[in-house]
């Protein structure tokens, strides 16, 4: 991989807790394969901006750290598990894949997650949202890095039921990410005093008319609709419930799912007021303005998601980790490699300072939004305020509570 002298100058603080590495013999290079999506429902949350993540976290790795050699793949796995699975198979047992990178899609990701277990080979889950991941499906060789629907429903369910949307329906994508938000949602509505009226589920990824389930959610008469989805799914549903007229009707929708990238392609106009939860806002700080210009400059990826930054965040990571402990040790186990990254405190630009469970959650404090009115926006990507900072130890779940089958609470 070809690094600019900028990408070799120009990583500041990002840097700063890596040190002085000795120079060291040539290590063997570590391949690592961003598994995303790249033309489907998930292409602007994930997919080129997810292989820019990766790519911009090697550049900087590798001209920190004297010796380390890093390939990055890539391959578009069609959000469907039985793809994922094969080609997770053939990169780690034919073309020699050390680590594999996001996997939209909870399902393909909990496929992934087994076979990076059997074949001792290291999973970086970016993109998916399942909490599965710590938790029943939990695996000594998956980090979890950026969310979970646990995390998502936490924060925002609870402030909608306390302003009053104690009643809900749900609109929900079939498959292991919808069915994770919809019951994490229903369990936190629940405990703070709401009901769930009922649930309509829709096939995933095949469904673009979402009439039918929006009429089941106006005829509940719930106070909110849940769209527990996400994409160009959760998009459609919400321009499809403007034509319906359901907002004006006194129903309100509450994304649980919210990324930048679909506020920007909603509008202003029509996302405004939508309140969500979120781990990564590109305006937040200094330092998540400095990552936004690098990935911009040097990508072109103008609105970065939590995915993006989550692909950057846990390759950096890695690639410290596999630097400390040696290219080749890393490389012949991945559930090691995974251990020395728990073992070391988490700090770039993109999440700021954070560590990682025992269980393989990745955590840092979350962030609850709030999409601005057009008129309070001062130019382009500048959708959202930040109502709430949620500590990290307040925001994911307890790993007690998780299930998580080789660690104990």
């Amino acid at each position: 991989m070809t690094i600019s002298r900028r990408a070799a100058l120009g990583f500041g603080a990002t840097l700063a807790g890596l040190g002085a590495v000795p120079a060291r013999a040539q290590q063997p290079v570590l391949k690592l394969g961003v598994m995303t999506d790249m033309s489907g429902p998930f292409v602007d949350i994930t997919g080129p901006g997810s292989v820019a993540g990766t790519r911009m976290a090697v550049q900087e790795a590798m001209a920190a750290m004297p010796g380390l050699r890093v390939e990055v793949i890539v391959a578009d796995h069609q959000n469907k598990p039985d793809v994922s699975a094969n080609l997770a198979r053939q990169w780690i047992d034919r073309d020699g894949v050390d680590v594999l990178v996001d996997v939209p899609g909870s399902s393909a990701a909990l496929a992934v997650a087994g076979i990076c277990k059997e074949k001792n080979k290291v999973y970086l889950a970016a993109a998916p949202g399942t909490s599965e991941l710590t938790g029943a499906q939990c695996a000594p060789t998956t980090v979890h890095w950026v969310y979970d629907t646990w995390m998502l429903a936490n924060a925002a369910c609870r402030a909608l039921v306390a302003e009053g949307g104690d009643t809900w329906f749900f609109i929900t994508a079939d498959y292991a990410f919808g069915h994770s938000m919809e019951q994490d949602g229903s369990n936190f509505i629940q405990a703070a005093g709401g009901k769930v009226l009922g649930a309509a589920r829709y096939p995933f990824p095949a469904t673009t008319d979402y009439s039918a389930f929006l009429l089941r959610a106006q005829a509940s008469r719930a106070k909110i609709i849940g769209l527990a989805n996400a994409g160009t799914d959760l998009i459609t549903c919400v321009k499809q419930a403007a034509e319906f007229g359901i907002i004006r009707r006194g129903q309100r929708l509450a994304a649980l799912n919210l990324f930048i990238s679909e506020v920007h392609a909603l509008g202003l106009g029509a996302a405004q007021g939508l309140v969500f939860s979120e781990s990564f806002y590109w305006d937040q700080n200094d330092r998540t303005r400095a990552f936004t210009q690098r990935i911009r400059q040097g990508f072109n990826i103008q609105g970065p998601t939590r995915v993006h930054a989550g692909c950057y965040s846990a390759t950096l990571h890695y690639l410290k980790a596999a630097n400390a402990m040696g290219a080749a040790a890393a490389k012949a186990s991945g559930t090691e490699a995974v251990n020395r990254m728990k073992a070391m405190p988490t700090d770039d630009d993109a999440f700021g300072q954070g560590s990682i469970r025992p269980d393989g959650r990745k955590l840092h404090p979350a962030l609850l939004l709030q999409v601005k009115a057009p008129g309070e926006s001062r130019g382009p990507w500048d959708y959202c305020s930040v109502l709430r900072t949620i500590p990290a130890a307040e925001a994911f779940r307890p790993m007690a509570e998780g299930g998580c089958a080789f660690v104990r609470g």
